[in-house]
C-alpha cells in the first residue's frame, strides 16, 4: 500500500535536504539583516558570510557528503521500500530537536549583537553545507 521506489525515495530526501539548506540560509539573512540595522558600518555580518562559505564548504566536503551517500546506499539496499524511508527514524527525531534548538537560538539573539553573529554564522554555514553537499542526491 505504501510501498514505493527507491527513486522516489532519493528525490524525498533531497527535497528535504536543499529545503533544509534553502530555510536556514534565509533563516540566516534575516539575523544578518538584523545585525546590519543594530550595527550598518560594522563589517562583522560580511565575516560571518565569508566564515559560513569557508566552513559550510568544509563541512560539506568532509561531513554531510558522506551522510548523504550513507543515506543513498541505504536506501538503495530497501528491498520494499516504503514512502516513509528517505531518511531514518531516528533522523525525524534530531531534525525535530534541531528546529526547536534553532527557533530557540534565534530568539535569544535577538538580545546581543555578537550572539546574533554566532547564531547567524552558524545557520549560514550549515545552510551550505546542505546546499553544497545536496547533489549527492543527483549524481547518483
Amino acid at each position: 500500500m505504501f510501498d514505493t521506489s527507491a527513486r522516489t525515495l532519493k528525490t524525498l530526501a533531497g527535497i528535504i535536504w536543499y529545503g533544509g539548506g534553502l530555510v536556514l540560509l534565509i533563516k540566516s539573512w534575516t539575523l544578518l539583516a538584523e545585525a546590519f540595522a543594530r550595527r550598518p558600518d560594522s563589517v562583522g555580518p560580511w565575516g560571518v558570510v565569508l566564515a559560513g562559505i569557508v566552513f559550510g564548504a568544509l563541512k560539506a566536503r568532509y561531513l554531510f557528503s558522506g551522510l548523504c551517500r550513507k543515506n543513498l546506499l541505504r536506501i538503495e539496499s530497501l528491498k520494499q521500500p516504503k514512502i516513509w524511508q528517505f531518511f531514518r527514524g531516528r533522523f525525524f527525531f534530531f531534525l525535530m530537536i534541531m528546529i526547536v534548538l534553532g527557533i530557540s537560538l534565534s530568539r535569544w539573539a535577538q538580545h546581543g549583537y555578537v550572539f546574533l553573529l554566532c547564531v547567524a554564522a552558524l545557520d549560514f554555514s550549515i545552510g551550505v553545507a546542505l546546499m553544497g553537499s545536496g547533489y549527492m542526491f543527483w549524481k547518483r
